[in-house]
């Protein structure tokens, strides 16, 4: 037996992995135990959990993979910084420390948070390595084409190359300071969004504007090249010497400062988002098809923070010229944790590599699971009303039926997933048929901003019924987005057409409006047997009742917290929201039955927030 343990940490999304005979037998990310979003610290607790998972200890590990060098990364920064300097002193000396005291001597920190036990040498891939790594060695693909973008790593802000068999070369990369992320983190910033935490917001917000400003980002910002590489004019960016993204340059171009952190968004914002993602999309179709040419082959996998823009995935796949993408379901840096172990077992080791008809992910439910006997325990310390159900069947069934009563309901089921997304086993689920929901379930649940999109969960072999995708295009990880189908649209008169911003709301545009964005769009999550056991069966029942196979899915989380990962996590989240059921592995709390349930005031919580 061969262990290995691939890490990420110290920059963002601190995660482990534990590989055994080129198996995945866990991964999670750190946040997921401290509460701490994006938690960057060593993760000691992803660590305990995986070891734990296979019946380890530190000592039985054969291999430690880190994903990424840090001496390239500290290379990098103090050439960044003489080239601006003296612009980037403030930049400089608040960074330093950390790199002089932690992120130089990688090796003594990884001893010290693996409490010594470890004997063997570290192994330090390459960050655009790891990503590859992480992208291909999972796919279902003997051979494949890999593209890998980011914010940055080392040098390299993009990379490309190929995979066959049990190995993968990278042949070409885009370098910092032009970065396709850092660019798109610019406009999030600038729209008065978190870096590293709200380019997902912003790919929700461009559907209500429009991308007036393509032009002027093209003429400006960057020189985009047909190949999909590009340099940016560095005089709009601050982000090489400073402690801001952008420059005042940057705002005199787009008619003002940033956004302020959760003030009102305006017309001007929603054209930003809309213009900065149809810039990103042309981008991601330039690599592709140039990519495409010089591999030759049919499949492409991708991995990286910016292949977690799901609008952009479904563009390449529907209209680049690869046959099959694969997308890494963690994209960003905590799947560098796995993708480094599996380089490990690969690469270096040259291990053979099996490949079957699906991915060997698992539908990525890598995460710890809860016995009945565990939660049973919890539920009664905790004083709370339950109902346990012996079987999937009648469980199911019962739930389906609250969901069809348009109740919002906490899923908690077998392992959590790896990764951003929500897949089914940390899930707030809903009605997708409700005109209502989405606005509901925004405010009332989730406690965000009204504007923001939610997923469908289909059954897999009904999906071409709702959405426009092939019947061999799978989406078990919600990373593509596609057109709801033209049969299953509603109507808009022209006065609802003309709406503009937020207003476009108020109008239901298909049969299931709530996870209908406005532009006829979905992140669609198509769900099997082979997956989703239990939450397979749920949905089936549902349609059942209603003749819909469509659920809404959301992660199982509340506005800047992590998904939960425990019953204990789950059950404080259900009282600490206006969900009305949850559902922990057998059992099911209704919330009023429970003695210490309170109805949340959402306006004067959402009032702290200035969000409508």
């Amino acid at each position: 037996m061969t262990a290995i343990l691939g890490i990420s940490a110290y920059y963002h999304d601190s995660a482990a992995a534990l590989v055994i005979d080129g198996k995945i037998v866990a991964a999670a990310q750190e946040e997921r135990f401290t509460r701490i979003k994006h938690d960057h610290r060593f993760p000691g607790n992803a660590i305990r959990y995986c070891l734990t998972e296979a019946g380890l200890s530190v000592a039985d590990i054969d291999h430690v993979a880190f994903y990424d060098k840090p001496l390239l990364k500290f290379e990098r920064l103090l050439e960044t910084y003489l080239s601006f300097a003296p612009a980037g002193f403030p930049s400089f000396v608040r960074a330093m420390p950390l790199w002089l005291r932690q992120k130089l001597y990688l090796p003594r920190e990884l001893r010290r948070g693996l409490d010594g036990q470890y004997k063997g040498r570290y192994v330090f891939t390459e960050h655009h390595e790891s990503h590859a790594a992480s992208a291909f060695f999972p796919s279902p693909f003997e051979e494949a084409a890999i593209m890998t973008l980011d914010g940055v790593g080392e040098w390299a802000t993009s990379s490309w190359g190929v995979g066959r068999g049990n190995h993968i070369e990278l042949r070409g990369e885009l370098r910092f300071p032009h970065s396709l992320g850092l660019l798109y983190s610019a406009f999030t910033y600038y729209c008065g969004f978190k870096v590293n935490s709200g380019e997902y917001k912003l790919m929700g917000l461009a559907p209500y504007g429009d991308p007036k400003y393509v032009d002027l980002i093209l003429d400006n910002l960057l020189d985009l090249k047909e190949d999909g590489s590009f340099r940016m004019d560095m005089s709009y960016f601050n982000y090489c010497q400073g402690l801001t993204m952008t420059s005042k340059k940057f705002d005199a171009l787009f008619g003002g400062p940033a956004r302020g952190a959760e003030t009102r968004i305006d017309d001007r914002h929603f054209d930003l988002a809309a213009s900065i993602q149809k810039v990103t999309e042309e981008v991601m179709l330039r690599m592709a098809r140039h990519v495409h040419r010089e591999t030759g082959t049919k499949n492409l996998c991708l991995a990286g923070g910016v292949a977690l823009n799901c609008v952009g995935n479904g563009r390449v796949l529907r209209e680049g010229p690869f046959e099959n993408v694969w997308i890494q379901p963690a994209a960003g840096d905590a799947g560098g944790a796995l993708g480094a172990a599996m380089f490990v077992w690969h690469q270096l080791l040259d291990k053979p590599r099996s490949v079957g008809a699906s991915d060997s992910q698992f539908g990525s439910m890598l995460g710890p699971r809860y016995s009945d006997v565990e939660i049973r325990g919890f539920l009664d310390q905790a004083g709370a009303v339950y109902h346990e159900y012996p079987g999937d069947d009648p469980l199911c069934d019962m739930v389906a039926g609250l969901l069809a009563e348009e109740k919002v309901v906490g899923w908690f089921q077998g392992r959590m997933e790896f990764g951003p997304r929500a897949l089914g086993g940390r899930s707030i689920l809903g009605d997708a048929r409700s005109r209502e929901m989405q606005s509901t379930m925004n405010l009332k649940i989730k406690f965000r901003e009204s504007f923001r999109p939610f997923a469908p969960s289909v059954l897999a072999e009904r999906t071409g019924e709702y959405f426009e995708m092939r019947s061999s295009d799978e989406s078990p990880y919600m990373l593509l987005v596609a057109p709801v189908r033209e049969g299953q649209r509603l109507p808009v008169d022209d006065a609802a057409a003309g709406l503009k911003g937020i207003d476009k709301l108020k109008v239901p545009r298909s049969r299931i409006p709530a996870v209908t964005h406005v532009d006829y769009s979905a992140r669609v999550q198509t769900v099997d047997s082979d997956r989703h056991g239990r939450y397979r069966l749920l949905i089936e029942k549902f349609d059942q009742k209603t003749g819909c196979p469509v659920l809404i899915n959301t992660s199982f989380n509340v506005r800047g917290e992590p998904i939960v990962c425990t019953p204990s996590d789950a059950y404080r989240c259900f009282l600490a929201t206006n969900m009305d059921v949850l559902v922990l592995e057998n059992f099911v709390l209704l919330k009023k039955e429970q003695p210490n349930a309170v109805v949340i005031d959402v306006e004067a919580y959402l009032a702290q927030f200035q969000l409508d």
